[in-house]
């Protein structure tokens, strides 16, 4: 498929989309929104996608909305911004985070705005080491969106995100993981080696196990003990009937590496 604000590949059960805006820092515009929620729509139905990667083109991982391109919607009129999360916006952030695969983010420069509530949105964060995130909406009378309140305070905790998203500082990488908002900051030059390396590892795992994980984390956060502890009954009794488990099972009793299907 060819676009003209984005890059997708496939590969041994890996997807890979590239924002690739990159003299714009990635940012977004409508016609890129349309694109991606093309692309997304078939990592959510090929079996054979087992991992979706996320990264930018160029020197920034992506800048957010492009503002031009939003105030290009009419001469002299007043954009709806509620609308356009509302479009575009939330159904991506819920198409990262309900989907049932793990999706990993490979920040590789500067996540600002939008940019940085997907980058949180995603399961797994590795970022150069020169990467940095950057809450800019309360420089613009915004607040941060695309799931930006729910999954920044989540990660940091309240004093931190509202230090973050009220100031709007720049977090350098380094600091974002001694935090716990990413999982790990590599050197520049390892991280595309680094992401290919999870990926490849994903792409080679039990998919359904990883996918009722990740929704069962989800869930914990606005559960009781007793209701989580139900979903885990729940999530145990199907998948105990996978073909994965079996193979799993089987695998550790002869002392051989598992062929999973992720199905």
């Amino acid at each position: 498929m060819n676009f003209n604000n984005i890059e997708f590949e496939t590969k041994e059960g890996v997807a890979t989309l590239t924002l690739n805006r990159p003299k714009s820092l990635n940012s977004f515009t409508v016609e890129m929104h349309t694109e991606i929620r093309e692309v997304m729509q078939q990592v959510i139905e090929d079996p054979d996608i087992r991992c979706l990667v996320i990264t930018g083109a160029g020197r920034g991982f992506c800048a957010g909305q492009d503002l031009g391109d939003r105030a290009s919607s009419g001469e002299g009129a007043v954009p709806d911004v509620g609308a356009s999360v509302e479009k575009y916006y939330n159904p991506f952030i819920r198409s990262i985070m309900n989907l049932p695969k793990p999706v990993i983010c490979a920040v590789n420069g500067v996540a600002a705005g939008a940019g940085a509530s997907i980058a949180l949105a995603c399961d797994i964060v590795l970022a150069a080491r020169s990467a940095s995130f950057i809450q800019v909406f309360c420089k613009i009378g915004l607040i941060p969106d695309s799931g930006g309140t729910w999954n920044l305070p989540r990660a940091v905790g309240l004093a931190r995100a509202k230090g973050l998203a009220m100031l709007g500082d720049r977090l350098p990488a380094e600091t974002a993981e001694s935090w716990g908002l990413i999982w790990k900051c590599v050197d520049d030059e390892a991280l595309q080696e680094e992401t290919q390396k999870m990926a490849g590892h994903f792409a080679t795992q039990p998919t359904a196990a990883l996918g009722r994980i990740k929704k069962l984390l989800h869930q914990s956060s606005s559960n009781t003990l007793s209701a989580q502890l139900d979903l885990e009954q729940r999530a145990m009794q199907d998948l105990g009937q996978s073909d994965d488990y079996r193979e799993g099972v089987a695998a550790f009793l002869e002392k051989r590496p598992p062929e999973f299907k992720g199905l």
